[in-house]
């Protein structure tokens, strides 16, 4: 199977599931930043999964599609054109795809996410990946955008294994958003004025990278001996935000719901849009995917 290279050229995208904390409570002593798996299994928190759909039209809106040369490599990379796009959440990934000319199925476990992804022409079923029933259906690759820490790992490498065709791709990626060092530094003040016994939080709000190294990490570990192959790459991308769009997303991350049920989402709000407000209003963000592939055997 061809490996999916770095990408030269970036092309800027304009709107991806960053993955969302796995938060035990909102007491602000254990608020975790959405960036950084504070807690080694997210997947055994599937209610903050599930709590994306409470505006799916802003999720869809805010959230960054994925470059076109990530979509372009997955679809040389597959030995066919059937996808299945787990955790579909509103389709950003599968209407890529579908353009591409993949016939894609989406699987999601949040109804309301499925519903909009439905309403833009994505074929979408509900229901957690691990008790999904593929009813003997087979892909010729298996990708998850931002989802695939929300599925827990042994079971869900062995499902995969099950739905995918022999040679068939098995792609997991998920975005690094990284503000100008300047601005993350002020993004990681808001963290720490905000959660001030939580040092985590402004480390990743200021650096994410590191984050994201151990679902890679995690992915690759639990993957079982029906795959070979197994490959990293990186997708560079950039483009420029405005302090409402950057909120908005903020708004869709999975921290949102737990700083609004402690009361200090605005606070959050409120100090980052004064940081980029600082800064001029707008500012660049070059970014990268990271993804991991394999090849079922």
């Amino acid at each position: 199977m061809p490996t999916l290279p770095p990408n030269p050229h970036p092309k800027q995208p304009t709107a991806a599931r960053q993955p969302a904390a796995p938060l035990r409570s909102t007491d602000p002593k254990q608020l975790a930043d959405p960036l950084r798996p504070a807690d080694a299994d997210p997947h055994r928190h599937r209610e903050m999964a599930e709590s994306f759909g409470a505006d799916a039209a802003l999720y869809d809106r805010a959230r960054p599609s994925y470059p076109t040369a990530l979509i372009d490599a997955l679809v040389a990379a597959a030995p066919g054109r059937d996808f299945l796009d787990v955790g579909c959440g509103t389709g950003i990934l599968s209407r890529q795809l579908q353009a591409a000319g993949c016939r894609v199925l989406g699987v999601d476990v949040d109804e309301r996410m499925a519903a909009y992804a439905r309403s833009t022409g994505v074929d979408a079923e509900v229901s957690p990946f691990e008790t999904w029933d593929a009813a003997g259906r087979t892909f010729d690759a298996l990708v998850a955008g931002m989802t695939w820490h929300w599925i827990d790992p042994a079971v869900g490498s062995a499902k995969a294994a099950d739905v995918l065709r022999p040679g068939g791709t098995f792609a997991v990626f998920w975005y690094v958003l990284q503000p100008p060092p300047d601005l993350g530094a002020a993004f990681a003040a808001v963290q720490r004025d905000v959660l001030p016994q939580n040092p985590a939080a402004a480390r990743a709000a200021a650096s994410p990278l590191g984050a994201y190294e151990h679902f890679l990490d995690r992915t690759a570990d639990n993957l079982t001996d029906a795959f070979t192959d197994i490959s990293r790459a990186t997708f560079p991308w950039s483009r420029t935000y405005t302090r409402d769009e950057w909120l908005d997303q903020l708004r869709t991350s999975g921290i949102a719901k737990p700083l609004a049920d402690a009361g200090k989402l605005d606070t959050v709000l409120k100090g980052t849009g004064a940081a980029i407000d600082a800064a001029g209003g707008t500012f660049p963000l070059d970014s990268v995917a990271v993804t991991l592939t394999a090849t079922r055997k």
